[in-house]
């Protein structure tokens, strides 16, 4: 009988502390851009200078994000052997936390598995699993079709003073 009251005891205190994780007391929505938000409410995008490309678009992370030519406003074409090299920007749930970039320019397309993904001007983006870390542009100009995003959401056809990569 005591065990039993110990796993309720446990029970009721894991509860309690997932209770306590849930609600902000924000639910109501509005907009807001505050810092303080979860990060779980919504995908991050900021700007940073990478390389000689200025200030671009980058996720969370500081990891620049790109866009492909071959999709179209609206919609991915990048599936299949494409994402596992182009991972998506995924839109998580609630409003994107902006820093630096018009909130007018972003927005979400729904791929065809149903999942959501972010999209700057329309177009949806997406990381280059090659760049390791913060700054890196690796996929820039990959292939002729992944341009990194400028602050102002427009690709940036730059070419990169030096790039093994090819391919999509």
């Amino acid at each position: 009988m005591k065990r039993m009251g110990i796993v309720i005891g446990v029970f009721a205190l894991g509860l309690a502390g997932l209770t306590a994780c849930g609600d902000d007391g924000d639910s109501a929505g509005g907009g807001t851009s505050s810092s303080s938000a979860p990060a779980a409410a919504g995908a991050k995008l900021a700007t940073a200078d990478v390389g000689s490309f200025g200030k671009v678009i980058v996720d969370g992370n500081g990891r620049t994000v790109y866009v492909w030519d071959k999709d179209v406003s609206g919609k991915s074409n990048c599936e299949g052997d494409c994402l596992a090299k182009w991972p998506v920007v995924a839109a998580g749930d609630g409003t994107p936390q902006l820093d630096g970039i018009d909130a007018s320019l972003v927005s979400t397309v729904t791929r065809s598995d149903g999942s959501k993904q972010l999209a700057v001007g329309g177009l949806p983006i997406y990381l280059f699993a090659s760049d390791t870390k913060a700054g890196d542009a690796k996929g820039q100009a990959v292939g002729g079709v992944w341009w990194v995003v400028g602050a102002d959401g427009k690709k940036i056809t730059t070419q990169p003073s030096s790039n093994g990569n090819s391919g999509y």
